[in-house]
């Protein structure tokens, strides 16, 4: 009876420690990182309309961001991705209209608390 309630106990823990590290683990994946479609609603919500043609640029430029971010190793992350941020903002704003760049630098941009750009 003994062996039986130890095993039961060593169970019930083994499958709450997975439990616990797999919602873990679902949490960070993607952290901080909107998809480039959910960016470009974004940017299409704070602009205005968007044409066909800015709309793919723009997926080519926030593909390409994410594979660049991808590859920089964690401790990095922080100086460089400012850094891959601030060229994707600088191609972004190249295929906007006059307009669209006004409205663009208003956004909140992103980083931690998405505070506005100065």
């Amino acid at each position: 009876m003994k062996k039986v309630k130890i095993l039961i106990s060593v169970l019930t823990l083994g499958v709450l420690a997975f439990v616990s590290t797999a919602s873990a683990q679902e949490k960070g994946k993607g952290r901080g990182q909107m998809t480039p479609e959910a960016r470009i609603t974004a940017i299409e919500e704070a602009v205005g309309s968007l044409t066909a043609d800015q709309k793919t640029k723009l997926t080519a430029i926030l593909e390409k961001s994410a594979k660049d971010m991808a590859a920089v190793p964690a401790e990095d992350r922080q100086t460089k991705g400012m850094e891959l941020r601030a060229a994707a903002n600088k191609e972004i704003r190249a295929v906007l209209t006059g307009d669209q760049q006004t409205k663009f630098d208003a956004m909140p941009q992103g980083g931690r608390g998405g505070k506005k750009k100065n």
